[in-house]
């Protein structure tokens, strides 16, 4: 038993390193979410940090702010969601759909 125990412990170590240089790399990598065809964009990273936001100028109306609040909001949730999925993803590839207890929202 303490053979078996041993090796599930190097199991868990081995993915413990893994999962860190899953978090590392999410860092480094960006999605883009979008809204109005592509008039506001945002560029978020895997940690769901806002990079960049990019307005056409076409879409600034000054009697029409609200709309343009909308837009960026709507790309905003757009790229988070992106950036959301792209954790989980990496995150699954690394854990195999493991559901560790205790950690609820890290899968």
């Amino acid at each position: 038993m303490g053979m078996n125990m041993q090796k599930m412990m190097k199991q868990v170590q081995k993915m413990q390193a893994e999962l860190a240089r899953v978090q590392e790399e999410l860092g480094t990598k960006t999605v883009e979410g979008s809204a109005g065809g592509g008039v506001v964009t945002v560029i978020a990273n895997g940690h769901q940090e806002i990079q960049q936001i990019k307005i056409d100028p076409d879409v600034i109306d000054p009697d029409d702010v609200e709309m343009l609040e909308d837009l960026i909001l709507a790309a905003v949730n757009d790229a988070l969601r992106k950036a959301r999925e792209l954790s989980a993803e990496e995150m699954q590839r690394v854990t195999g759909g493991l559901n560790i207890p205790g950690m609820p929202g890290l899968f």
